[in-house]
């Protein structure tokens, strides 16, 4: 496949799973044998594992949405910078719901092959998200 196709599919992964909560569409856009590494949990297996962790951020955050922006492709390799928003409902990484809304940025590189998402790499600024929680002080503040 071409970059701008792989490019494609990380974007419909985006704008049609993760912001529309569209999980059907994950058997067009995922390898059922996906991988998602994250440095800062145990790797995701499969789609299902995939579909599970876009479930908990939805369910923690139901108006979330991701913004791609930037985007670069090489190969079957594709990256994107993006920042995502959300009004925290519910428990994530657990911390009980705030009602605060949070901005984060991430980064995720995805390995493409035959049109479907086969690898993701996610690394997310998780400590900015606990501080906009309030489960840790900001720099210079007391707990």
């Amino acid at each position: 496949m071409s970059t701008e196709a792989n490019k494609a599919v990380q974007r419909r992964l985006v704008e049609e799973f993760v912001n529309k909560g569209n999980t059907t569409v994950a058997a067009d856009l995922v390898a059922e044998d996906h991988v998602g590494l994250d440095p800062a949990h145990e790797p995701l297996l499969g789609r299902e594992g995939l579909i599970a962790n876009i479930a908990r951020m939805r369910a923690a955050f139901p108006d979330l949405e991701w913004t791609i922006e930037d985007q670069v492709a090489e190969g079957d390799k594709v990256a994107c910078s993006i920042v995502w928003r959300g009004t925290h409902q519910g428990v994530f990484l657990g911390v009980a719901p705030t009602g605060k809304r949070v901005t984060v940025t991430c980064m995720a590189i995805d390995s493409i092959e035959a049109g479907k998402c086969k690898e993701t790499r996610f690394l997310m600024d998780s400590m900015s998200l606990m501080r906009q929680l309030g489960a840790i002080p900001a720099p210079g503040q007391t707990s």
